[in-house]
């Protein structure tokens, strides 16, 4: 939805009902965010101001952010002169998007003492301006000169002025054919919400567009655009009425919401504000989760290219130690028949191979040394070859294990779908070595968002699983590695159930018997399936599921999170899909 004049009009509309309540409390929890405590008659109001370039917005919230240790000093100058004041009018300049709220109240000798917020809602040129009773700037969230923007500084101890419309205020508008005159109309009527948006202050394309949807136009003339400007009209005279202005607002999937859906009866006196405040809640909420989650899967993924290539360059210098018996075999065959052989210097000798029934094989020299030192050559070949394959095995044998680390991590930032689920992923990559390097450059504000749950006293680790109850039993599957780790190593008892799927990434679940008799065939294949759902294997038709008492599993030292091995064990083939 388009936050347009008609939108801030209907807003500051109901905002009326705050005349007389007192500033309590103000905050900045972002550089684009303040935040106004209200309180009147009993009630505590939050009043939220965002100047973000694409959510710009005024209304009421109910939904709290993390403010920063140290306020910022546009905060602390607000609340040096808004604290203790009580709100006395809040007006719009008729549908630009443009709020002044007026404040009054008493200083320190009980003289009556005046203050005015200008909110400016206009895209990257968003500004929240503090003006004393003679309307000079105070201060600014953001100082604009004019030879920055061309037309006037916004700048502390200057004049305030408001910004010079450039279009046509439509509430001037006396009846159609001014409406009409004013326009020029287009021959297709797609055209016509740019042309309206284009002309009058404060209408958005969307808003006309949805109109015409509404009104069910298809061609423009004379009566579909006295149905229009009628329509327009009536909107804009009754911002007041909510039944009628909710008219206009899409929900997430673009469809018009039914007014009667969107709020109980309990917040009817503030309705557009609280949708709106839920509206861009969901919507910020949904774009920092994709930024967040993509940030992340960017880091894990260019640290999965440095390892990929690291196997790369490994399995390359494998295939080259694989010549090191042939090596030890020319050194050993030179000094075999250094007797009958002329110390001279050659491009190659041909010699009898003892191993091979006395076959004749074909050795390259250097010429440029004789055949005895050929032979230390080959010899020295041979030791270095074979020290090297006994460190690459090694690193090789490493390198397998943390791609496989690697993988796990991937599946289950894939399966995140919270901002909190994304901050366990970092948490947990932040503290492994394989990260390091990028983790370190990386600066994470999320986690300090996280709440950690009351399952469990240990404050270092987020334990939040996934509860299902099946036949009478709780069925607890870990949402990430740590977690899978806390669930099997140190929640569950010896006499629980583990499961998990073999060979495959997944979670790690626990069926817990509370000294329940043991489960029956039916109930651990429902286990099974709920853990094959929770695996890479989903989406397959035959997922094998092992499952053994929790007291066979163990994680051997130096293990990364999430790994374990395991005895003893059971396999059931499961079929997600049914």
């Amino acid at each position: 939805m388009a936050f347009d004049g008609i939108v801030l009009k209907a807003i500051a509309s109901e905002l009326q009902q705050l005349s007389g309540a007192r500033v309590d409390k103000i905050f900045q929890p972002t550089k684009n965010n303040v935040v106004i405590g209200l309180y009147l008659n009993g009630y505590n109001y939050a009043l939220n101001i965002c100047t973000d370039s694409q959510n710009y917005r005024l209304h009421l919230t109910t939904h709290s952010k993390a403010n920063p240790k140290i306020a910022p000093n546009f905060c602390m100058v607000l609340r040096k002169h808004l604290l203790g004041l009580h709100i006395k009018n809040i007006i719009t300049n008729n549908l630009e998007r443009i709020v002044t709220i007026e404040f009054e109240g008493f200083d320190d000798i009980d003289d009556i003492i005046q203050k005015k917020l200008i909110l400016e809602f206009m895209g990257k040129h968003c500004n929240i301006i503090l003006l004393d009773e003679s309307n000079v700037i105070i201060d600014s969230l953001r100082h604009i000169s004019q030879d920055d923007i061309s037309f006037r500084n916004i700048l502390p101890h200057v004049k305030y002025s408001y910004p010079v419309a450039t279009k046509c205020n439509f509430l001037e508008i006396s009846n159609f054919d001014c409406f009409k005159n004013s326009i020029t109309i287009p021959d297709d009527i797609s055209e016509l919400p740019t042309t309206i948006s284009n002309t009058f202050n404060g209408i958005s394309k969307s808003f006309i567009q949805h109109s015409i949807e509404k009104l069910k136009l298809y061609e423009i003339n004379d009566y579909s655009m006295q149905e229009l400007y009628n329509y327009i009209v009536n909107i804009i005279s009754h911002t007041d009425n909510n039944d009628l202005y909710f008219e206009t607002i899409k929900d997430k999937a673009g469809n018009f919401k039914d007014y009667s859906l969107i709020l109980s009866s309990e917040s009817n006196n503030f309705a557009l504000n609280f949708y709106l405040d839920d509206f861009y809640y969901q919507k910020e909420t949904s774009e920092d989760f994709k930024v967040y989650r993509d940030s992340v899967l960017k880091l894990i993924l260019s640290t999965l290219k440095k390892y990929t290539k690291r196997l790369y360059n490994i399995n390359d210098k494998l295939n080259s130690c694989e010549n090191a018996e042939l090596y030890k075999l020319y050194g050993e065959l030179i000094m075999a028949n250094l007797y009958r052989i002329k110390d001279e210097n050659l491009n190659e000798i041909q010699l009898e191979n003892y191993y091979d029934n006395n076959s004749l094989i074909t050795i390259p020299l250097n010429p440029k040394y004789n055949i005895s030192y050929n032979a230390k050559l080959y010899f020295k070949k041979y030791r270095k070859s074979k020290n090297a394959l006994d460190v690459v095995s090694i690193q090789k044998s490493e390198t397998l294990r943390d791609l496989d680390y690697i993988e796990s991590v991937i599946f289950e930032l894939e399966n995140c779908y919270t901002l909190s689920e994304v901050s366990s992923v970092f948490e947990e990559i932040s503290e492994s070595d394989i990260f390091k390097e990028k983790t370190d450059s990386y600066k994470n504000k999320k986690n300090e968002k996280i709440k950690k749950s009351k399952l469990t006293n240990n404050k270092n680790v987020n334990f939040n699983p996934i509860k299902y109850t099946i036949d009478d039993y709780t069925f607890l599957v870990g949402r990430n590695n740590k977690e899978n780790d806390y669930l099997t190593l140190k929640y569950a008892k010896n006499t629980d159930i583990w499961f998990h799927t073999q060979d495959i990434h997944g979670s790690h679940a626990i069926l817990m018997l509370d000294q329940k008799p043991a489960p029956s065939i039916d109930t651990l294949i429902k286990c099974a399936k709920i853990v094959a759902l929770h695996s890479k294997a989903k989406n397959s038709s035959n997922v094998p599921v092992d499952y053994c008492e929790v007291r066979y599993v163990k994680k051997p030292n130096g293990a990364k999170p999430g790994m374990v091995i395991y005895t003893h064990q059971k396999t059931l083939h499961i079929n997600p899909k049914k």
